[in-house]
């Protein structure tokens, strides 16, 4: 479908019919998708925009994605609305390898903990939990240190990666694998100074804009989130459901993927058909009576998954 001839409206209409199924949250009508700002845009721009905004994409993304639907026409030839954009040359990620990269993990890190203690890491730890992340809160400094060396230690002899959720100055001095960071924590931590500590970072996203944050100082991995409705955090966004997943791991694909939100038993092969390798779990593991059985049952599905798959 081309849409030179098409009016701004027609063209947000298409997007809002043709991809439907990436809208998050409450569909928003074509009146309220127009913003003043839109008078002295191109039809083409201001209509990718306003079908952007028709599916709940924020600001941030729906400006991704237009930028990113216009590159991809300069560069064909054919503005189509047909497929969503998911080339990495259209956003403007670098190909792979880079010089700024940090250390590599695996791809598929399987099931992911993410836990309240040291204690908790030590079980999954011994139960043989792929991937742990330590994710102790805390303002006292001496409790913070505790729990992420006993942690370590606790991770000694096994197989279990361990991530240490934002104290990365001490995952630093006590010998971490990794530290996880969310967007916020970005602005703060010392990049340069992680990278060369050489620890693996994973980072947080739940868009494109933070997606293309992100990829620009090369992680280890990208975690993927929420992708269904959870209780544990209050998301500044609508939860991105399995279609939005699905294109985002498309577009990102050369790095190890995480996903993460409201992902229980029964939801694990919908959310890996999508191309991650790694589902992360809090209450899944957590909230259950015999935690054990039931990290076992979750690594099965996904090692079941992936052996079907690879």
């Amino acid at each position: 479908m081309n849409f030179i001839l098409k009016t701004a409206q027609e063209i947000a209409s298409a997007i809002a019919t043709q991809h439907a199924a990436m809208l998050a949250g409450e569909a928003i009508p074509y009146e309220h998708a127009v913003r003043t700002e839109d008078a002295s845009l191109s039809k083409e721009i201001a209509g990718l925009l306003q079908g952007c905004r028709m599916l709940g994409f924020l600001e941030v993304d729906a400006q991704c994605v237009a930028q990113a639907w216009q590159a991809h026409g300069k560069r064909t030839g054919e503005f189509s609305l047909t497929e969503w954009p998911c080339e990495p040359r259209d956003f403007g990620i670098a190909p792979a390898p880079r010089a700024n990269a940090f250390p590599s993990c695996p791809n598929h890190l399987g099931l992911y903990a993410v836990l309240p203690d040291a204690v908790w890491v030590g079980r999954m730890a011994n139960a043989g939990v792929n991937t742990l992340q330590l994710r102790f809160k805390s303002e006292d400094e001496t409790a913070i240190r505790h729990e992420v060396r006993a942690a370590v230690k606790n991770v000694q002899g096994t197989a279990a990666l361990l991530f240490i959720n934002d104290h990365w100055k001490i995952a630093i001095e006590e010998g971490a694998y990794g530290v996880h960071l969310g967007q916020e924590d970005m602005v703060d931590a010392p990049i340069d100074q992680l990278r060369s500590a050489g620890l693996r970072l994973g980072l947080s996203t739940h868009g494109y804009a933070e997606m293309l944050r992100a990829d620009a100082v090369s992680p280890s991995y990208l975690a993927l989130g929420a992708v269904f409705p959870t209780t544990l955090k209050r998301m500044k966004t609508a939860p991105q459901g399995t279609s939005r997943l699905y294109a985002y791991a498309k577009l990102i694909q050369h790095y190890p993927l995480v996903a993460i939100g409201g992902i229980d038993a029964e939801r694990i092969p919908v959310v890996m058909k999508s191309g991650v390798g790694s589902i992360a779990v809090v209450r899944a593991i957590t909230g259950e009576s015999n935690p054990e059985i039931a990290a076992n049952t979750l690594q099965a599905i996904i090692r079941s998954f992936l052996q079907r798959t690879i």
